[in-house]
């Protein structure tokens, strides 16, 4: 049997300390967009504001948890008390994400139907002005995460079907949701200012309810089944199976377990009937070419 030396701090994702910085960037971009849209909002009379703004609170504490995320996941990498390392607190963060977006769409959904029951007066030029700016800087703080967001997809090998950063996707999720209810906003703004349509403002509500219940939805899927340790990367289960017992070798894999320690890295415990001589050690170098494998074990057993 043969178990490579653990090095958690690698299992943190590739671009790690990048994503950081930049979502500590996001964090503060929000966090002074949603004063500006509470104190904007009892200013003018704008309840749609103000409900934005404290929309945007919910978001700005989420991505606050992702910031924390990568700090701790940094701070305790090398900590001999986490066995596989740190590199799932992003993942646990990325939960949490979802939950608050879960909650952020539930809030959006009540108040929008109450406001198809009562519509209220809205100073609408004022309202469309600072909806516009808060769409701006959702748009930059978007732009600030879309690249590293990017960055983690697209790869060839196999393995790297997981390789992104959820903790970073949630982030990024939360800013886009806050862009996609700016546009609706102005949107109903816009159809209440110039057609009259009051009630625009709250179907606008409505629909981005909706889409982030479901956004909510599919990122609570993702982080929840790499917490629970789910594997459906076929591809680089099959790649495993393949080197180590390839055709025309009496080599069985009798026993073959592959879960998630972080972004881009996986571990391996896999057991072995073989009539061959060859060790551990050398069936570990079958698998040097699948780089996303970041802890392996095997055991090799005659027939």
């Amino acid at each position: 049997m043969v178990t490579p030396a653990p090095c958690p701090n690698s299992w943190l994702g590739q671009h790690h300390d990048h994503h950081a910085r930049r979502t500590q960037w996001v964090v503060i971009l929000t966090a002074v967009m949603m004063v500006g849209e509470i104190v904007g909002g009892m200013w003018f009379g704008s309840m749609a504001l103000v409900a934005d703004g404290w929309h945007m609170a919910t978001h700005a504490a989420a991505l606050g948890v992702a910031a924390l995320a990568y700090r701790y996941a940094r701070a305790h990498a090398r900590d001999p008390r986490f066995t596989f390392g740190t590199g799932k607190v992003g993942e646990l963060a990325g939960f949490a994400s979802a939950v608050s977006l879960g909650i952020v769409a539930l809030l959006i959904a009540v108040e929008s139907f109450e406001r198809l029951l009562e519509p209220r007066p809205i100073q609408f030029m004022q309202a469309i002005a600072i909806a516009v700016l808060g769409l701006a800087v959702n748009l930059a703080s978007a732009a600030l995460l879309h690249h590293d967001h990017g960055d983690d997809h697209g790869h060839d090998h196999a393995g790297d079907d997981h390789h992104h950063d959820t903790n970073l996707r949630a982030a990024y999720m939360h800013v886009v949701a806050d862009a996609f209810t700016s546009v609706l906003a102005i949107v109903g703004l816009l159809a209440g200012r110039y057609l009259g349509w009051i009630w625009m403002d709250a179907l606008m509500g409505v629909v981005g309810a909706i889409v982030i219940g479901h956004w909510a939805i599919g990122l609570a899927r993702t982080a929840g089944r790499s917490l629970l340790d789910a594997h459906d990367d076929s591809r680089l289960e099959q790649a495993i199976r393949t080197r180590l017992a390839p055709g025309g070798e009496e080599t069985r894999v009798t026993d073959l377990h592959v879960w998630r320690l972080g972004p881009g890295h996986h571990a391996l415990v896999v057991s072995l009937t073989s009539v061959s001589s060859l060790t551990p050690a050398a069936y570990r170098e079958r698998l040097d070419d699948l780089p996303s494998l970041g802890h392996v074990t095997i055991e090799v057993n005659p027939p």
